[in-house]
């Protein structure tokens, strides 16, 4: 699969790091609110109005809709300052919840779900446990207590990564294949 390449090459939408792509929700901050719906998407702009409101919203973060128009406005590139903008978010999730993303002892989880303005068919399905892996599964079990629980965990996540991303189709994972 190749990923996207970041550019720093001009466009139609201003490409520069001072952009704002990513929005910060829950533990106890909120960096967005419901009338950001265009920008925010559904679900994020629910997500930040809650946190508004003050009900207890797992910590974690919207990328824009913007994002979207500046990938596709510049050749399928990502916007300069949206990856640091995300491994500063992931970070904060990460203080707020004292877990980390990818420590094999207690791996943070992340659930990656799409939210446009408007809901719309054909849209990209949630992936769930992002995060789990070969190690952070064995992390997971033992800090859960719960090896079963972690095991299927990762056997959520593989699916659905393979089913959404690699566009591998569904039927295909309940399939049995025999090896010699």
């Amino acid at each position: 699969m190749r990923h996207p390449e970041k550019t720093n090459t001009p466009s139609s939408v201003e490409q520069s790091s001072s952009n704002k792509w990513v929005y910060g929700f829950g533990g106890g901050r909120n960096e967005g609110r419901a009338s950001m719906r265009d920008l925010l998407g559904g679900k994020g702009a629910n997500l930040a109005e809650m946190a508004a409101i003050g009900l207890p919203v797992p910590p974690g973060f919207t990328i824009t809709s913007e994002v979207c128009t500046a990938f596709y406005a510049n050749r399928k590139r990502y916007p300069d300052g949206l990856s640091e903008q995300v491994a500063a978010a992931l970070k904060v999730v990460e203080q707020s919840v004292g877990l980390r993303f990818g420590d094999e002892g207690a791996p943070l989880l992340v659930s990656v779900r799409s939210g446009a303005r408007v809901s719309m068919p054909g849209m990209m399905d949630t992936v769930l446990n992002l995060g789990l892996n070969d190690r952070t599964v064995e992390g997971l079990a033992r800090s859960s207590k719960d090896p079963r629980f972690a095991w299927d965990s990762y056997r959520r996540f593989v699916q659905m990564y393979g089913s959404v991303v690699l566009e591998v189709p569904h039927h295909r994972f309940e399939e049995v294949i025999e090896t010699a």
